[in-house]
């Protein structure tokens, strides 16, 4: 073991891997390698006492198996682990060089990854840092999307609120991507914007619930205030990238920090203006204000969809980018069907 690799994945020097392997010198070999990069690990000579440990552990993420084993070998414990788990397990599985078969049945059974034998210590440990990293990923997202429906109860949107955003903004970025191709927009990235587009509004956490719901006209320093969510949501996310480095989450942090962008330039936190705005904020700034505007606040009625319609084409070129815009107007149909399939809920949950 070399001490560049410990550098690597030191950062996980306190997780702990389950090694379920039959053979005591292979499981000895597999504990020293990952002992010395600091990992804690734990062992069990075959399926069913690997589930006793899950069992007892919830520390245990990551679980390096072998599949041939007595009792119960390693295909029948993945299916138990994905049948039983309540976080997610990150499974390698350890294979011969010339069984493809064998490791193509693990994988679609729910294995992750796999080591070839005789396992070479670097690949190991590379691969191991692999699927913490993956976990870790995972809890960042798991954060993010609790914080962004706590920011929606605190400023009392509706869960629909988060739906029609979700929608409205994969309509409209899948007509970019398929529609206006020079803007170089794939569909897979047009989901992607779709899928953390509920993230938008993320700041508000940090904003009064006071503030956030004041009917009264506000002053100066309140309308500075409540623009400042736009910060605290990009920088929020922004530390979370940082972190994982997590490309959907860099999308995420620019609509957070960016959707009030104006493509005129007068819009906040930065006075962006035209293609110096990201699309992804262009899209969900339009996905944004048409919901706004359609639905019924604590200081406004909701306006018709003409009535909203009529506020986009007169702010074409102002608030909104003309491409946005058109899209608008090709998907409008389904912009009607999306505000009459997620109406604002009543459950006591969101009540006003």
């Amino acid at each position: 073991m070399t001490e560049n690799l410990r550098c690597n994945i030191g950062w996980n020097n306190h997780n702990k891997i389950l090694i379920v392997e039959d053979e005591s010198l292979q499981r000895h070999l597999l504990r020293e390698y990952l002992s010395e990069a600091g990992y804690e690990v734990v062992e069990a000579v075959d399926g069913q006492e690997a589930m006793a440990q899950l069992a007892v552990d919830p520390e245990i993420r990551v679980v390096i198996t072998d599949l041939k084993m007595p009792r119960m070998d390693g295909f029948e414990l993945i299916r138990q682990v994905r049948k039983k788990q309540l976080h997610y397990i990150y499974i390698l599985v350890q294979t011969h060089r010339d069984d493809a078969e064998t490791l193509e049945k693990a994988l679609s059974l729910g294995a992750d990854d796999f080591l070839r034998k005789p396992v070479r210590p670097v690949e190991l440990c590379l691969r191991v840092a692999g699927g913490f990293r993956v976990l870790k990923i995972e809890k960042f997202e798991e954060l993010i999307f609790f914080l962004t429906k706590l920011a929606a109860l605190q400023s009392k949107e509706t869960g629909s609120h988060l739906d029609r955003m979700y929608h409205f903004t994969r309509v409209l970025a899948r007509d970019i991507a398929e529609n206006v191709p020079e803007l170089g927009l794939t569909l897979a990235v047009a989901e992607e914007i779709a899928k953390v587009s509920p993230m938008h509004d993320l700041g508000k956490v940090g904003i009064s619930v006071e503030l956030l719901h004041k009917v009264e006209k506000l002053n100066h320093e309140e309308v500075q205030s409540l623009q400042d969510h736009v910060l605290v949501g990009g920088n929020l996310i922004q530390d979370v990238y940082a972190q994982t480095e997590s490309e959907y989450l860099f999308l995420a942090q620019e609509i957070a920090q960016l959707h009030h962008e104006r493509w005129d330039g007068k819009g906040y936190p930065h006075g962006l203006a035209g293609d110096k705005i990201p699309l992804c904020a262009r899209i969900v700034a339009l996905a944004d204000a048409y919901d706004a505007m359609t639905s019924k606040r604590s200081y406004s009625v909701g306006l018709s969809h003409e009535e909203a319609k009529r506020e986009i084409l007169r702010n074409n070129g102002k608030q909104f980018d003309p491409k946005i815009v058109e899209a608008f107007l090709r998907q409008e149909a389904e912009f009607i069907r999306i505000k009459e399939e997620f109406r604002d809920n009543d459950s006591p949950l969101y009540s006003r």
